[in-house]
Order: structure tokens, then C-alpha cells, then sequence
């Protein structure tokens, strides 16, 4: 989501004091009203990457995304350009309906899709309409490209509890600094719960209590739940992923530098560090 400019309270952008003292790249590229896709992505990182490495320095890819980050180190097949007046024509239909369309003209890609993820299956449904092919298939096709660059992965964790507390503390930061009052300037433009934009963690719980779905109470309720089924899930692709190192960021702030600088020089991890255990309410 830092990729959108104006979207400033549920993003955790870096301030602007840190990027006077560091260089930040790849923020504010986008409007809200306009699609940005993973594509778009790793078309601005890569030239960023390749000058970094041409000066000699070896660029920090931050974030929690997951596709974006994969866009640089694994093979990315690239599918159909988006259809903005076929998104459109479907802005109207219910998620469960353009599931059940999927599921009739797609079944593999519906199933292995949840009948809420309303972002996944029109892309789906666009790409059956853009070339009469399912996605899946249309991937294997695609020419797809080797992972661009080897990387060192480093995983800062902590403690279920303390995280459980910090994305309380974070949600109740953000509704104070102003979240409600910029999601309503958004509505008032004619954003939705289908733009892109507004599909992130604060945003889409919000705009739909402003709504009326639901009370901005209950908003701020399922915007902490939700934030918390996010750290599972990412939690647990991490500790899928062999390559990654864990280093915990409850330590004093020179040991987690250290520890990270130690990897990333030598390109493994600390022996016998292992992800720790996690579970959710």
C-alpha cells in the first residue's frame, strides 16, 4: 500500500527524517483511483536494483507483500494487460456470483480460491475473458522469467503476545492519527470496496463501516482481527521457506543489527536459530 500516494495513515511509510537520512525508493508511485499490480512493480524496482548494484551497494527489499517480493528472486510469469472496462462491468455483481461463474468456467482456479477474494477472481475471470484460456494455464504459457536476483531473507519476529499488542496499539495509532477522516475523503472521490487501493488492512474495514455494513466499532474490531490472521499467515509462509533466516526484534536494537548484518554478509543464518512457535486466537 505505500506504493499509493495520499494514503498516508495505514501504511507505516518511512518518515520523512528517515529518508533524509536514508534513501527510500518505490514510494508514492500510484493514485488511489489508479490500478498498480505487481507487474507495474517489479518494472520501477528493477532499473532502481540494477543501479544500485552498478554503485557498488546491494539494495534492502522491506516489506510484508509476499508476490512482491517474490517478483524479484523467483520466476514471474506475466499474464494479459488489465481490462479496466471489463473490471468495470463487474463492479455491480455480488463476490459469491463472480465465484460461482469462476467455479463454472474455471473450476481448478475457483477452488483453490477463496469465495471472498474478490481481487483474485476477477483477475481470473479477466483472464478467461481476455484469452479464453483459464489463468493457470495461461501462466504455464506465459514466458516466464528466472528470479532476477539471489537474496538473502531475514525474518524479524517476536512473541505472539507482544505482536498480538503491537497491532492493537498500531490499529488504536491509527484511528487517532485520522485513518476514519482519510478513508471518508476517499469515499467522497468515488473510491469503493472494489478499488484496489481500498482492499488493504485499515482501509477496506474501515470504508465499509463508513458505509454502513457494520459500526466503526466493529470496524476497528474486525481491522485488529484481521491484522492478526495476517501475522499467521505470514508468519507461517516464512517458516516454509528453508532459506529464511529469523533474527527476534525484542533485542536490544545493536544485537538485532548486528545479527542481521552477520547474515547478510555471510548469507546464512546463525546456526540452529529456528522460527519460533506461533499460534492464534
Amino acid at each position: 500500500m505505500a506504493v499509493y500516494r495520499r494514503m498516508e495513515k495505514a501504511t507505516a511509510k518511512p518518515s520523512a527524517e528517515a529518508r533524509r537520512r536514508v534513501s527510500h525508493h518505490l514510494l508514492d508511485l500510484a493514485d488511489p483511483t489508479e490500478p498498480f499490480t505487481v507487474a507495474d512493480y517489479r518494472a520501477a524496482a528493477v532499473p532502481i536494483v540494477e543501479r544500485l548494484f552498478q554503485e557498488g551497494r546491494s539494495p534492502l527489499v522491506v516489506g510484508g507483500t509476499r508476490l512482491y517480493l517474490m517478483a524479484l528472486t523467483a520466476p514471474f510469469a506475466a499474464g494479459p494487460e488489465p481490462d479496466p472496462a471489463f473490471r468495470h462491468s463487474l463492479e455491480a455483481r455480488e463476490t459469491t456470483d463472480l465465484h460461482g461463474e469462476l467455479a463454472q468456467r474455471d473450476p481448478e482456479t475457483a477452488a483453490r480460491l477463496a469465495p471472498a477474494d474478490r481481487k483474485r477472481i476477477v483477475r481470473a475471470l479477466e483472464v478467461l475473458h481476455r484469452t479464453g484460456q483459464p489463468i493457470s494455464r495461461v501462466q504455464e504459457r506465459s514466458r516466464s522469467e528466472g528470479g532476477l536476483y539471489p537474496a538473502v531473507w531475514v525474518a524479524l519476529v517476536r512473541d505472539r503476545a507482544e505482536l498480538y499488542a503491537r497491532v492493537d496499539a498500531r490499529v488504536d495509532e491509527m484511528i487517532a492519527g485520522g485513518l476514519v477522516e482519510e478513508v471518508q475523503g476517499f469515499l467522497a472521490e468515488g473510491l469503493t470496496p472494489e478499488t484496489p487501493a481500498m482492499q488493504g488492512h485499515g482501509y477496506k474495514e474501515i470504508l465499509r463501516a463508513l458505509l454502513g455494513e457494520y459500526s466503526l466499532q466493529e470496524g476497528i474490531r474486525l481491522l485488529k482481527r484481521n491484522t492478526r490472521r495476517y501475522v499467521k499467515y505470514q508468519l507461517m509462509w516464512l517458516r516454509g521457506m528453508p532459506e529464511v533466516r529469523f533474527v527476534r526484534a525484542g533485542q536490544p536494537e545493536e544485537q538485532v543489527v548486528g545479527q542481521v548484518l552477520e547474515i547478510c554478509q555471510s548469507g546464512a543464518g546463525p546456526e540452529g536459530l529456528t522460527p519460533p512457535p506461533f499460534g492464534v486466537r
